[in-house]
């Protein structure tokens, strides 16, 4: 027998969705022949018709992942999404990079590696944005002022 419906208007009655409705298999000729919003009331007070529990989500699976976050997990490259940029600032990136070019440079000023003159020219390019890193830096003190430059040994 046919009562799709018979169920929408209980849905509607119930306030919940079709697929909640739960209808008493030995009464479906009772439900069949309920044709109005009236009949449908009078089976949901006598118990033929009713709706089922809302089923919930589990959050374990969530709860999970969040606490792994939190150890640090799950930050490899397939979890990253849009540019360097949006995980690490321009301004950020610029800031290291700056610092780490003038920690060099005053490594190699202070253990009399190059004099003032240079050290100021090299300062100002750094500040310029002149080297792409460190390590340009030192390519171009070798190639173009003839400076070979070592690093100074680890301090463990």
């Amino acid at each position: 027998m046919e009562i799709r419906a018979q169920k929408r208007i209980a849905a509607k009655i119930l306030k919940c969705g079709v697929s909640r409705i739960w209808v008493d298999p030995a009464r479906i000729g009772d439900v069949s022949q309920a044709i109005t919003a009236y009949d449908i009331r009078k089976l949901i007070l006598r118990g033929v018709i009713k709706a089922k529990p809302k089923i919930g989500l589990s959050t374990y699976r969530r709860k999970h992942i969040i606490k792994q976050k939190k150890k640090g997990r799950r930050r490899g490259t397939g979890s990253k999404k849009g540019r360097i940029g949006t995980r690490f600032s321009r301004k950020k990136s610029w800031i290291n990079r700056v610092r780490a070019q003038r920690t060099l440079l005053k490594e190699l000023r202070f253990g009399n590696k190059i004099d003032k003159a240079t050290y100021k020219m090299l300062y100002r390019k750094s500040k310029g944005g002149f080297f792409r890193g460190k390590s340009h830096m030192k390519t171009y003190m070798e190639k173009t002022l003839g400076i070979k430059v070592e690093e100074p040994a680890s301090k463990e």
